[in-house]
C-alpha cells in the first residue's frame, strides 16, 4: 500500500479521493445544518402558535378554573404556570418575545426573564456527524401579565429528543465511499496508463534501441508526447547506427594496412628492432579487434531469447579453464534471463579475462535474488583506487599499473561489458574486496514467461 501511494497513480488516486470526500463532507454539512435550521424555524413557529393559544385561553378562563388549566398547560415543551418571581426585573425583548407580543397585542405584557432553563445547555443526541449537539432554537422563559393583572410564567424548551435509530450514519455512507474509491481508482488508472506506457517504452528503449515505436493513442497531449518520443528514438537509433558503422568501418579498414605492415616487417634484418615493431603492431591489431568488439557491443540487432544462466556461466568458465585460465565457479541461480546469447557471453568473457589478466585468477560466485541473480567475479590483484572506479569504464582508459606490455589491454574490456549489460537491463559495479582483490558484481534481471 505504501508503494502504491508513493507512485504517481497512488498520488492522483489520493488527491481525487480526498477532494471528492472533502466536497461531499462539505455538501453534507451544509445540507444537515440547513435542515436543522429549517426544523428550528418550524419549531419556533409552532412554539409561537402554542404559546399564543395557552395565554389567550388562560386569559379568558374563570379564575376558579385557571389552576386546573395551568396544571395541564405545564406539560410539554411550551409550558404555562404561575410565576414564582412576579416582580423580577425584565430583560430586553428577545426575537421570540417580540414576535409573540405582536401576536397577542397590547392587552398583554411580556417580560423576558434572566432565568435560563438548564435543559437549554444540555448536549443533545444527534444522528449525524455534521449536526450540532446543542439546541440553537428558542429556549427561554418570560413573565406574561394577563388583562386582570395576574402574572404567569411561560417557558419555551427544546423539543424532546427522538429515539435513537439503529442505522449508523457511517454504515449508510459506506456504499457512497466505496463508489468514490472505485471511481477515483478508475480515473487515476485511466489517467496514468498513457504515462506508464511511455515509461515502459523508455525502459524498452534502453534495452533495445530497435524496439517498435509507441502506438499513438489517447488524448491529444499524450499522442503528441508519444510522437515526440518516437521521433527521439528514431534520431538516437540513427545516431548510434552511424557511430557504429563509422567505428566498424575505421577498425575494419585498418586491418588491411596493418596486415601489410606485418608482412613487410619480416624483411627487417635487425632482430631486436623487428621484435619491438612486431609487438607494437600486435598491440595495434589488438586495439583494432577490440574496437570492432566495441562496435558490436553497441549493435542490438541480435535476436533476444531466453537463456539458462547456470548453463551459460558453466560454459564460459569451462572454456576459460580449457585455455589455461584459473577460473572457479560456485553457486547456482536456477533462473532464466532474456538476452542476446553472443553479447551476454562476450560480457562475461570480458569480465573474467579482465580478472585473470590483472588479478591472476577469477573466483566466480552466483546467487539467486528476488527477481534477479547476482554474479560476483573476484580476482587476486591489488584492486583499484576508489577515485578510479568510475573512470575504468571509460573507453581506452587504463590505470597506470596496467600500462605494461606484459599486461596488455586497450581499456575497452569493461566498456564493452557495461554496454552489453545496460542493453539487457543489468548493472555492473566494482568494489575492493575486504580480503583483497577487486570484485566485479553483475546483477541480471530474471526472465518471466509472458513478459
Amino acid at each position: 500500500m505504501k508503494a502504491f501511494l508513493g507512485s504517481m497513480t497512488g498520488r492522483v488516486f489520493l488527491v481525487l479521493v480526498l477532494g471528492i470526500v472533502a466536497s461531499a463532507a462539505l455538501t453534507q454539512w451544509l445540507a444537515v445544518n440547513e435542515r436543522i435550521r429549517a426544523l428550528e424555524r418550524y419549531r419556533d413557529f409552532h412554539a409561537l402558535e402554542r404559546a399564543e393559544q395557552l395565554i389567550t385561553t388562560a386569559d379568558v378562563m374563570p379564575e376558579t378554573a385557571r389552576p386546573t388549566f395551568l396544571l395541564a398547560a405545564n406539560r410539554g415543551t411550551v409550558k404555562l404556570e404561575m410565576s414564582d418571581v412576579p416582580e423580577a426585573q425584565a430583560l430586553m425583548a428577545t426575537e421570540f418575545s417580540t414576535s409573540l407580543q405582536q401576536r397577542l397585542g397590547e392587552r398583554y405584557k411580556l417580560s423576558p426573564l434572566a432565568e435560563h432553563p438548564a435543559v437549554c445547555d444540555q448536549p443533545r443526541q444527534t444522528s449525524s456527524l455534521f449536526a450540532s449537539s446543542q439546541w440553537r432554537g428558542t429556549c427561554e422563559t418570560m413573565n406574561v401579565q394577563l388583562h386582570d393583572g395576574k402574572i404567569l410564567k411561560l417557558s419555551v424548551l427544546p423539543p424532546r429528543q427522538a429515539p435513537a435509530t439503529p442505522n449508523n450514519e457511517l454504515l449508510l455512507l459506506t456504499p457512497f465511499l466505496l463508489s468514490i474509491l472505485f471511481l477515483a481508482y478508475w480515473v487515476a488508472r485511466m489517467s496514468m496508463r498513457p504515462l506508464k506506457r511511455l515509461a515502459q517504452a523508455a525502459k524498452d528503449l534502453g534495452n533495445d534501441i530497435n524496439h517498435p515505436p509507441v502506438v499513438l493513442s489517447g488524448a491529444a497531449e499524450i499522442r503528441q508526447a508519444s510522437a515526440a518520443f518516437n521521433a527521439m528514438q528514431a534520431r538516437i537509433r540513427q545516431h548510434i547506427t552511424q557511430r557504429t558503422q563509422m567505428l566498424a568501418a575505421i577498425t575494419h579498414d585498418l586491418q588491411t594496412p596493418l596486415t601489410r605492415l606485418r608482412l613487410r616487417l619480416e624483411k627487417v634484418n635487425d632482430d631486436d628492432l623487428k621484435q619491438r615493431l612486431i609487438d607494437d603492431l600486435s598491440a595495434m591489431q589488438q586495439m583494432v579487434k577490440e574496437g570492432l568488439d566495441l562496435a558490436r557491443s553497441m549493435d542490438s540487432s541480435e535476436t533476444m531469447q531466453a537463456l539458462d544462466l547456470d548453463a551459460l556461466l558453466d560454459s564460459v568458465c569451462s572454456d576459460a579453464t580449457d585455455v589455461g585460465q584459473q577460473v572457479e565457479l560456485r553457486g547456482r541461480a536456477a533462473m532464466a534471463l532474456m538476452g542476446r546469447p553472443l553479447a551476454i557471453r562476450r560480457c562475461l568473457v570480458n569480465l573474467i579475462d579482465n580478472a585473470v589478466k590483472y588479478g591472476h585468477y577469477a573466483h566466480v560466485t552466483v546467487e539467486r535474488l528476488v527477481g534477479s541473480a547476482r554474479i560476483c567475479i573476484r580476482d587476486g590483484g591489488p584492486g583499484i583506487a576508489p577515485d578510479q572506479m568510475a573512470r575504468v569504464f571509460e573507453p581506452f582508459y587504463r590505470i597506470e599499473t596496467s600500462r605494461s606490455r606484459e599486461s596488455g589491454g586497450t581499456g575497452l574490456g569493461l566498456t564493452i561489458a557495461r554496454n552489453i549489460a545496460e542493453q539487457h537491463g543489468a548493472n555492473v559495479t566494482l568494489t575492493n574486496h575486504k580480503d583483497g582483490g577487486l570484485e566485479v558484481t553483475l546483477v541480471v534481471p530474471e526472465y518471466y514467461v509472458g513478459n
